[in-house]
């Protein structure tokens, strides 16, 4: 596993993750694409022997007190081995280097895997929104993570190669 910035020449692939992984309610190409330029945030493409297997951004405006995991998105084939926490902890220490004290993010409300990691990663539930997630009509679980007085553990993206 390779952690490593996104670019725009990742664009085609972290679509296709993207496509797969949200059949219903896939981010635009061109949103993408903008997100991947802001440099209000930092994405990051997880290789796997030279092929991108995942991707996850975070948006932290450099000062702001807050931040937002923005997506985060792995194949099938590469989930329940750890990826996900590797990425999420790498998010996680972007937002902390920028000056975020806390961290917020939305997961679907029929996605108990990924609520489950964020809960084993500190996070907790805040809020619910109904019906947020379109066209599936699927609520929408608010959570938040302090950073300030929380080390993330294992999170340069040297510790992340194995």
């Amino acid at each position: 596993m390779t952690l490593r910035d996104a670019t725009i020449e990742d664009l085609h692939a972290i679509m296709a993750i993207e496509n797969r992984s949200f059949p219903t309610d896939a981010w635009s190409p061109e949103t993408m694409a903008a997100e991947l330029a802001s440099p209000h945030g930092r994405y990051l493409v997880d290789e796997h022997e030279g092929t991108v297997v995942g991707y996850g951004g975070v948006r932290a405006l450099r000062g702001s007190a807050d931040a937002d995991i923005q997506t985060i998105a792995l194949l099938a084939e590469h989930r329940g081995q750890g990826r996900g926490r590797i990425l999420l902890r790498a998010l996680l220490a972007a937002a902390a280097e920028r000056g975020a004290r806390e961290i917020f993010l939305e997961v679907r409300a029929d996605n108990p895997s990924a609520e489950g990691l964020y809960l084993a990663e500190g996070f907790e539930e805040i809020a619910r929104r109904p019906h947020y997630y379109q066209p599936d009509d699927v609520d929408a679980i608010v959570m938040r993570r302090e950073l300030r007085g929380h080390p993330v553990p294992g999170t340069t993206t040297e510790e992340a190669k194995a």
